[in-house]
């Protein structure tokens, strides 16, 4: 199956579009795509022609969800990369290193995530996270990650204020150790943050958009 196929069909079913049918239209469809309305257009008629998605065409907006074919094509893909996971024991993700917002710092230092990194993970992590976007080939490796259970970092309240829960995936670059960590309630992304207990572009010697490899440990 083509890969532009599986990938918008993940798409569509990381909005729903697995379970029943969803109200999305040609732009925000493309805006999930990363590509124009009229491709996105072009895109639901392939799928309908090859009968991975079933529509509805409504007053407002259409709606579509996919077939039991459609379903079939995305769990050949899953079922090929836990093939690969399950050989390997890790999952290497390609990306280059972007500027963050500076938020990440805040958020890692707070005392209540700091003693379960340490306590959960094996160190303190640097004041600070390294921003990684991900290929967009390799986007769904992302998904069926995040399907695994990896490391619970409880939320917590502190001076008034909640912090929620994150999931944490021991990870590697460069044989030094880190970790992957999304907000446990997060939706589809493409940017990781991750967290080691040095200074990441120092240590490095990173650029925004230097390349890096991201081995992940499932």
């Amino acid at each position: 199956m083509d890969e532009k196929y599986t990938f918008a069909l993940r798409k569509i079913a990381l909005i729903g579009g697995i379970d029943d049918y969803i109200a999305v239209s040609s732009r925000e469809l493309g805006d999930a795509l990363e590509m124009s309305q009229q491709s996105a257009s072009k895109r639901i008629l392939e799928l309908l022609d090859n009968e991975y998605i079933v529509r509805d065409l409504g007053a407002r907006k259409q709606r579509i969800k996919l077939t039991p074919l459609g379903i079939e094509a995305l769990k050949k893909e899953y079922n090929e990369y836990k093939r690969i996971f399950e050989l390997t024991g890790h999952v290497t993700v390609h990306g280059a290193v972007k500027d963050g917002m500076g938020e990440g710092g805040y958020y890692i230092c707070q005392k209540g995530y700091v003693e379960q990194f340490e306590k959960k993970l094996g160190f303190k992590p640097f004041s600070g996270t390294l921003n990684v976007a991900i290929d967009k080939d390799d986007i769904g490796k992302l998904d069926v990650i995040k399907g695994t259970s990896g490391i619970p970092i409880n939320g917590f309240t502190s001076e008034g204020r909640s912090f929620g829960e994150v999931i944490a995936y021991k990870a590697k670059i460069k044989n030094l150790d880190c970790a992957i960590v999304v907000p446990a309630r997060s939706h589809y992304v493409d940017i990781i943050e991750i967290i080691c207990p040095y200074h990441l572009r120092r240590t490095l010697s990173l650029n925004t958009d230097d390349r890096v490899d991201v081995k992940i440990l499932i």
